[in-house]
């Protein structure tokens, strides 16, 4: 009797569910659930931040364009370099603009314009977020009846969910026109001509593809980077992990997502 009552009392007082490490996992992501739960409920009810909204997309947009712009630029051209000794080899170099079109528009261009954003916007809204949550600032307008997360987070998200397509269209031009100098630079190809092959070789799927996955990384870069600052501790050494977990969180699962998606539009290709 006394060790039936012994164990009862030792599987009463367990600390953990499972594990420690498990149970901090499911934790959270019982949080990250309704962090993003909480965003859906907010942002289609009043009162609504338009001057913060469009103040965000001017520091994730514009403020991004001379970034963009130099490592877009560079992409093309490198790009363009790596592959016309793989196409000469079969004598195929005039399909050169079809081959960037594809790898830019389908692949590189969305990506590259994400991660970018992620090291710059992402940890940004980590550090930020992160620095009025140890100063308690995000505690005082608490107090003062301002709702915070509608006001940090919901017009930080709407930002980078807004202007990551924006960015990969132009990074995606940008490109292209990196690519284009190169391309005329050896074989004196017309700029009617590239980008006539540019369009030719590319579909509507291909665009559609694009703009989903520009809309869901921009979603991502700007969840995970107000989840990190929203909750972030520990002084300012809490503030540089949440910058720094922001970056690389995001980085993990904008792979993540582009491996989801390409699997998607393959499948619906092969319809």
């Amino acid at each position: 009797m006394d060790q039936s009552n012994n164990k009862t009392t030792t599987t009463r007082t367990r600390p953990y569910l499972i594990t420690r490490r498990l149970d901090r996992m499911f934790l959270e992501l019982a949080r990250v659930y309704a962090f993003i739960a909480r965003f859906w409920r907010e942002v289609f009810f009043p009162p609504y931040e338009f001057k913060e909204i469009i103040k965000q997309c001017y520091e994730v947009g514009v403020r991004s364009l001379p970034l963009i712009s130099v490592t877009g630029f560079i992409i093309g051209i490198v790009f363009t370099n790596q592959s016309r000794p793989s196409l000469q080899d079969f004598g195929a170099t005039s399909l050169l603009p079809a081959l960037i079109s594809v790898a830019i528009i389908r692949a590189i261009g969305p990506l590259v314009t994400a991660i970018i954003a992620s090291g710059r916007v992402g940890s940004s809204i980590g550090a930020e977020l992160g620095s009025m949550r140890v100063t308690e600032q995000i505690d005082a307008m608490e107090v003062s009846a301002t709702n915070p997360y509608k006001f940090l987070v919901v017009s930080r998200v709407l930002a980078t969910t807004l202007m990551i397509p924006a960015l990969t269209m132009y990074t995606t031009l940008v490109s292209l026109l990196g690519g284009y100098l190169n391309v005329h630079q050896f074989e004196q190809t017309t700029i009617v001509t590239f980008f006539y092959q540019v369009f030719d070789a590319i579909t509507f799927l291909d665009i559609i593809a694009s703009s989903v996955k520009s809309v869901l990384f921009g979603f991502t870069i700007g969840m995970v980077g107000c989840y990190k600052g929203y909750y972030s501790s520990k002084g300012t050494e809490g503030v540089g992990k949440a910058a720094n977990t922001s970056v690389v969180t995001a980085m993990f699962l904008l792979f993540v997502e582009e491996l989801i998606v390409m699997q998607v539009i393959n499948a619906i290709r092969g319809i």
